[in-house]
């Protein structure tokens, strides 16, 4: 039968990701989506540890601040309405003290640094190519916090100066793990500010760098979450009610693709038992204190037991126990 559309077919990689493999995942909002599926899917993942961020520049920056575990320069920082922020971070990292702002940094990166020092893969989502400068200092900013537009010069990245930009911490990063795996990804999220017309020149950047990057490095690969959003769902049913981000539907059909072409068998298998335990997890009985639903909390404690060696599973197992009568 004809399917009506065009289905993508993203293939099986030659590296695959395990139970015990430790990721990344830093950028746009796309980042955040893909890194909370796998934390639920019991990966040890540290999803966007410093906010999301859009710019290439701005995320290898970030990453430049976790493999050296370097302090966040001075004049970086910043007060809007009484709350103490930092241009290379997202608002959401933020606080009333400066200096507790500090802590906070300093130890996420240092948290971050520590975690990537023996992580398998790096998994990287590019929002935009367009870039905010500081009149001040010239330097690319992950977020402009609401400041002044006359504070900021607004351009456009070329393909040519992000593969710079990837280049200068690529070397860095290998030296610090050598054997860590990175995958690129263009988000699918439409930056619809910049007009339909030049988001579309943005995000056309952002691809043909992901290309070149993935020809020149035999570590670095493409995952196609903008053409699967794009090319392949193409509707609008697959979008929120804001028309820009992917819908809970989009982003689980982009994950299952994303577990189909990474994730080993052992992995696969894991999270066909994970999925029917989650379930149970979220069953919500009429009777809690019935004999039924304490023999199915019963098997389900059972469960989590046998899969406590593989994975962490305390919390789920406290949850169950509270249950018991």
């Amino acid at each position: 039968m004809n399917p009506f559309r065009t289905v993508l077919n993203a293939g099986v990689s030659t590296h695959t990701i395990s139970l015990s493999d430790k990721i990344l995942t830093l950028g746009s909002c796309f980042a955040d989506a893909i890194g909370s599926r796998l934390i639920r899917s019991k990966v040890q993942t540290l999803a966007n540890p410093f906010g999301v961020l859009y710019n290439p520049h701005s995320i290898h920056r970030l990453l430049q601040y976790a493999v050296f575990n370097e302090p966040v320069p001075e004049h970086t920082f910043l007060k809007h309405h009484d709350i103490y922020l930092n241009y290379d971070f997202h608002s959401e990292l933020s606080a009333l003290q400066k200096e507790a702002l500090q802590h906070t940094l300093c130890n996420m990166i240092g948290s971050t640094h520590h975690f990537l020092k023996d992580a398998q893969w790096l998994f990287i989502t590019y929002g935009t190519a367009w870039v905010y400068e500081r009149e001040d200092t010239g330097e690319v900013v992950a977020n402009c916090h609401k400041q002044p537009a006359s504070q900021f010069q607004k351009s456009l990245l070329t393909h040519e100066q992000i593969i710079q930009s990837f280049d200068t911490i690529y070397k860095s990063l290998k030296e610090f793990n050598p054997d860590i795996r990175i995958i690129l990804t263009v988000s699918p999220v439409r930056h619809i500010k910049d007009t339909l017309e030049l988001n579309s020149v943005s995000k056309s950047i952002l691809r043909v760098a992901c290309h070149s990057l993935q020809e020149t490095y035999n570590d670095v690969e493409y995952f196609p979450a903008y053409e699967l959003q794009l090319d392949d769902l193409r509707d609008y049913r697959f979008y929120k009610a804001d028309m820009i981000h992917p819908s809970h539907e989009a982003e689980d059909y982009i994950w299952e693709q994303f577990a189909f072409r990474y994730f080993d068998a052992p992995l696969k298998d894991f999270l066909d038992k994970w999925k029917t335990i989650q379930q149970a997890l979220a069953h919500k009985p009429f009777h809690p204190t019935s004999d039924a639903h304490q023999k199915f909390l019963k098997d389900t404690l059972k469960k989590l037991e046998e899969l406590k060696s593989r994975v962490n599973v305390d919390e789920e197992i406290a949850f169950v126990k509270a249950q018991l009568q």
